[in-house]
């Protein structure tokens, strides 16, 4: 069965980039439908949806303080770092605040979208195509588990393998040596449950990090830094790295290895877990895996260890997977949009969530959503709008490292400094004479029901 719906814009996912853009476009006055293949909203937060990558032990990265969407704080009831389940139901209350859910096709999967005379023919998982003149992909970053070569090869493996996208509570670590492979903010929570409840915890790394206590002068992290003086770059990682030192000492004592890039360089691990357990002996760190053997995982150094299970928080492929990939161009197989939202190659196409920053991202989502919205307006409403953003997409190449040289690496490939970014997305506003978002901006969505007019 095929339906046409005209001037109508199209949502994929209805996890926090989803919600955002639906609060926008209803803002916006943007006609628009969702289609989410789970059963509830909140993406990746429902631990219960298939395929998320959440865990029991999983809190927020950012604190509640920075990191909410506009004009709706999260719960003063809330500690500093919210666990999974208590941003879960902020997700749903935000749903139902604005009335969201009313746009939202549930159970249903976008299986195929095709552009095709100048407007999107979108298949759904129930046979129906639809077709849209705009479509937004939010399906986000951490669906398709990447695993490192030498995780496949494991005939010769008693133990067990397997992607940390799979764990969901410490329980699986019990009467165990566990090896976590990958420190990412997600592997050393996860060590951390296994150095609790397992035989023996290990964790591999390839390099060395600058770990960032969830806890500075009783402020968590990103307020202390969002406070503190805003310094240039460079002073900023003398100052902060000087912090780090005398917070933590030199972490090589713990058998880490020595950061190999300054303080910023790359993705920061906030972790308060990590340094105890290495003290407390509760967790050994070891180098990069050279390849599993019998009972033992073998090191690069020459080092072996029997582990039972092997678990690999190596990251994620950005797939998107409902879309031929010439629809977006790719930088180190990540969607290099313009400011993170513009498709280079099809204009009438967006995404929102395919972002990777320093910093809290709700705030950010709320901008871009907005932004996003306005361009479709421009598209709809007003030719010398949309072409004079049209020329600012194709000409203007900013720069979003805010002066940070970030280490060469697939995942930094397209990495923004939120705080460029920010400056950017302001930068564009004053160029189109859009407005800035203020408090109170999206109040008038919680009163503008059903869908908007085409």
């Amino acid at each position: 069965m095929t339906s046409t719906t005209s001037n109508r814009a199209c949502i994929i996912g209805a996890g926090p980039g989803g919600l955002a853009l639906a609060r926008a476009f209803k803002n916006l006055g943007i006609a628009f439908d969702v289609f989410e293949r789970h059963s509830e909203v909140g993406g990746v937060w429902d631990i219960e949806n298939p395929g998320t990558p959440m865990y029991a032990s999983a809190h927020f990265i950012s604190s509640k303080t920075l990191s909410y969407f506009s004009d709706f704080p999260m719960p003063e009831s809330y500690p500093d770092y919210p666990s999974n389940r208590e941003i879960f139901d902020y997700m749903k209350s935000f749903a139902a605040e604005y009335g969201l859910k009313e746009h939202i096709t549930f159970n249903t999967e976008v299986t195929a979208a095709e552009f095709t005379n100048d407007q999107w023919a979108i298949t759904l998982s129930n046979g129906e195509v639809k077709h849209y003149r705009w479509m937004v992909c939010a399906t986000g970053t951490t669906w398709h588990p990447k695993m490192p070569a030498w995780a496949t090869e494991t005939s010769t493996f008693t133990g067990e393998v397997r992607h940390a996208n799979t764990y969901r509570h410490m329980d699986e670590f019990r009467g165990k040596t566990v090896l976590v492979v990958g420190a990412g903010n997600s592997g050393c929570d996860i060590v951390c449950d296994a150095a609790t409840a397992g035989d023996g915890a290990f964790l591999s790394l390839r390099r060395g990090y600058h770990f960032i206590p969830k806890h500075i002068m009783g402020k968590p992290a990103d307020v202390f830094g969002d406070e503190g003086p805003h310094l240039p770059m460079w002073l900023a990682q003398r100052v902060f790295a000087g912090l780090l030192r005398f917070i933590n000492g030199d972490i090589t004592r713990f058998g880490l290895p020595k950061p190999d890039h300054k303080l910023f360089e790359s993705h920061p691990i906030v972790n308060s877990q990590v340094l105890h357990c290495l003290g407390h002996g509760d967790l050994i760190a070891k180098g990069d895996v050279e390849r599993l053997d019998g009972k033992d995982v073998l090191f690069k150094d020459g080092s072996r260890e029997q582990v039972d299970l092997v678990l690999c928080a190596t990251g994620y492929d950005w797939i998107i997977p409902y879309v031929d990939t010439n629809q977006f161009s790719w930088k180190n197989a990540r969607p290099d949009n313009h400011l993170h939202m513009f498709s280079r190659a099809n204009q009438q196409l967006f995404a929102l969530g395919f972002t990777e920053t320093n910093g809290g991202i709700y705030k950010l989502f709320d901008g871009m959503a907005d932004i996003i919205g306005r361009a479709i307006l421009a598209q709809r409403d007003d030719a010398a709008a949309w072409n004079k953003l049209s020329t600012r997409i194709h000409e203007h190449t900013p720069n979003l490292s805010g002066g940070v040289k970030y280490i060469e690496s697939e995942r930094h490939a397209t990495y923004a400094n939120v705080d460029a970014l920010k400056s950017e997305f302001k930068k564009l506003r004053k160029h189109m004479g859009w407005q800035e978002l203020q408090m109170g901006y999206f109040d008038s969505a919680k009163s503008k029901c059903g869908a908007a007019s085409e």
